[in-house]
């Protein structure tokens, strides 16, 4: 607990003035019995409440004394008392800022977490420097999905937490968002002073806001190496590893930090992201349940809860989630576009109407107003106002691709790289490299490709298990690339040449042995869904030769136009863009092409629309490749209730259907830059333009 010592507040009552009443017969002065009060209060909040009243009873009215007795009441377990005298308190000393902290503290315990702000709010107002403080708003912001504003907060927290004027201008530099100055500002003070966790916890703020994920984790395990009981540099240690989906790595930290406060909302809500990131999703919606009974009013929780209850399969309690989370915050485009993404969801016209109110108002940021254009694109599609819907899409488009840089020229550049390197010749010499473990079965291609569709069908097999879309096999390509940041040159491909068959081998083990967390059954073989793999073709074949390559392809403008009206939470950079996704598109069919030159049938090509039109034929087709018997039950894979991960996770629970199949040709007439980008590509679907390869 606080020791609030910082002087009387109301006038007539000195810390050196004898009582009027004396409490004992040792303590004759303000100073002394409130010194005893503040030393009881950790270890006997009981006997600290006895001192409180008779102070009180000796000095009536006494600030100090009425927040001593709060805290007293709190610390034995009486949250609701403790907000009712300190609702009174800092009612009558409005400009007390230990008053208005320990209120906002108090209320935010109790769920209450906008009256927490509120007066957390006003306490850092009255005292800028009160790090405790900025530490609770921190939290409450957090909890509330306010992620800028706690982000702000906790560098305040972090600036205020030491007098050291350096430490302080680099702490102001990050709250204003001068991240070049406060990186510069702060390795100079660790190059005089290589220990100061303040300033080190600080930088890997610095690295975390620029993505530099890696660089963000080897500060904070510094830090946590030198003040092992750091909380708060512990918990962004998680929520790092978090980012970087080393889930099982966050949730050790995460532990540690419930067990010294297991009711932190903060801890349980990292808790149960991480969870979910491992498939546990009876453990996060149990957690989600539990922290909405203490914080209902938190929309962003409401939506995550709806996002673990999509994936198992609970549709209708996934809708109730959503709604809930629009009704604590209607203007969350997010949760918006949560509900527009079940696909098989309608909007209802007072929907649409609110929508394009939110849309016509001010005040929206950047981000709720794309999410909230997709959404508003694909209820306007259901209701075939087709030019309206594309108009919606576009804006939605515009938005999102000005928060990236995705440049196509290196994705092109990225398959030249790849012909360049990857030869029979090249594969010949390396015939015995590898793990030879044929466990995963790598799906890829392009998103919207119906690669969800094949893995439903493939784990509906008893030797199959389905995971998700993996990040593993591309973050060992980034580190064999030694690249750190975007304008870093990157190694790869051209370091695999360098890797002799152990090297190989420990990648592919590495691989098996990272990605074992996600599974969750005996079952011998399991689907890695990411698509981008395809960029990684000729690691794969190196490090993992006896895994499936199942290359899932769509016709280029059905793929291509499904791409364009989705928003993907990440990555998929290419695809906010008609021109970059028909450039994009040429590329993969090159690229894949090469391989099937160099490796003659190393890949399995599905194409979407033969699966569509004569399934049975397809899946046989499907299982001989990846060496299995055929079974009836993926065949109905429908009935599979396996969680889904993925856009399509509503309509793979259905038979397949050719509804989608040219929902494209109503917005022909916008898609001609994806048309004039594809060139050959899409004249000559499917099969491949002569010499691509």
């Amino acid at each position: 607990l606080r020791r609030w010592q910082w002087g009387v507040i109301s006038a007539g009552h000195s810390r050196e003035t004898p009582l009027s009443k004396p409490i004992d017969a040792a303590v004759g002065t303000l100073a002394d019995a409130m010194a005893k009060g503040w030393g009881l209060l950790d270890e006997r909040p009981d006997l600290a409440e006895t001192q409180a009243r008779a102070i009180l009873a000796a000095a009536p009215g006494h600030p100090e004394a009425q927040l001593m007795l709060a805290l007293a009441l709190d610390g034995q377990g009486h949250p609701q008392a403790a907000r009712d005298l300190l609702e009174e308190l800092a009612g009558g000393q409005p400009n007390w800022a230990a008053a208005h902290c320990e209120l906002g503290r108090v209320r935010g315990h109790l769920g209450d977490t906008s009256g927490a702000i509120a007066a957390l709010v006003h306490a850092t107002g009255l005292k800028p420097d009160l790090a405790l403080a900025w530490q609770l708003l921190a939290r409450e912001h957090r909890l509330a999905g306010n992620t800028a504003a706690a982000d702000n907060a906790l560098a305040k927290h972090i600036a205020v937490s030491t007098q050291d004027p350096e430490i302080m201008a680099a702490g102001a530099a990050l709250v204003e968002g001068r991240l070049a100055v406060a990186e510069h500002g702060l390795r100079a003070i660790l190059d005089h002073r290589p220990t100061e966790v303040a300033a080190i916890r600080m930088l890997a703020e610095v690295a975390t806001r620029l993505g530099r994920y890696q660089d963000a984790q080897a500060l904070l395990e510094r830090c946590l190496e030198l003040a092992p009981g750091f909380d708060a540099a512990r918990m962004n240690y998680a929520v790092v590893l978090y980012r970087q989906t080393l889930a099982e790595q966050a949730l050790a930290e995460v532990d540690l930090l419930l067990a010294r406060d297991a009711l932190n909302p903060g801890y349980r809500n990292l808790k149960a992201a991480a969870l979910s990131q491992l498939g546990d999703y009876a453990q996060t919606i149990a957690i989600y349940q539990d922290l909405l009974i203490a914080y209902p009013a938190q929309p962003k929780a409401w939506m995550s809860l709806g996002h673990a209850l999509k994936t198992v399969g609970r549709q209708g309690e996934a809708i109730n989630a959503y709604r809930k989370s629009l009704d604590l915050a209607p203007s969350l485009g997010e949760t918006w576009w949560s509900l527009a993404n079940l696909k098989t969801y309608r909007f209802a016209d007072a929907d649409v109407a609110t929508m394009r109110a939110l849309l016509a108002g001010g005040g929206l940021s950047d981000e709720d107003r794309f999410h909230l254009e997709f959404s508003l694109g694909k209820a306007l599609e259901d209701r075939r106002e087709t030019e309206a819907a594309f108009a919606a899409y576009r804006r939605g488009n515009t938005l999102r691709r000005q928060t990236l840089d995705y440049e196509a020229i290196e994705t092109h550049e990225h398959l030249i790289r790849n012909r360049a390197l990857y030869s029979r010749k090249f594969f010949e010499a390396r015939a015995e490299y590898g793990c030879d473990a044929p466990d995963p079965i790598f799906i890829v291609g392009l998103p919207r490709a119906g690669s969800t569709l094949i893995e439903q069908i493939l784990s509906s097999h008893s030797m199959i298990e389905g995971t998700m879309e993996l990040p593993d096999l591309p973050a060992i390509a980034k580190r064999l690339g030694g690249r750190r940041r975007k304008d870093d040159e990157s190694d790869y491909p051209g370091v695999v040449a360098t890797l002799d068959a152990k090297a190989c081998r420990e990648l592919g083990q590495s691989y098996l042995a990272s990605t074992r967390s996600q599974r969750k059954t005996a079952r011998p073989f399991f689907i890695d869904k990411m698509p981008n793999n395809f960029m990684h073709t000729g690691l794969l074949h190196l490090i993992l030769p006896k895994a499936r390559i199942i290359d899932a392809r769509r016709h280029p403008m059905a793929c291509g136009f499904s791409a364009y009206k989705q928003h993907f939470a990440r990555g998929q950079a290419f695809t906010y863009d008609l021109t970059d996704l028909g450039r994009y598109y040429a590329d993969y069919v090159a690229l894949m092409a090469h391989f099937d030159e160099v490796l003659p049938g190393r890949a399995h090509r599905v194409i979407y629309e033969a699966m569509v039109a004569d399934p049975e034929t397809e899946v046989r087709a499907l299982l001989d490749y990846c060496g299995l018997d055929f079974e009836p039950a993926c065949m109905t894979f429908y009935e599979n209730d396996r969680a889904v991960r993925t856009a399509s996770s509503e309509q793979v629970r259905k038979p397949i259907f050719t509804e989608g199949l040219d929902q494209w040709k109503a917005f022909e007439p916008w898609l001609e830059p994806m048309k004039s980008a594809l060139g050959s590509v899409l004249a000559e679907y499917p099969t491949v333009p002569g010499g691509l390869a």
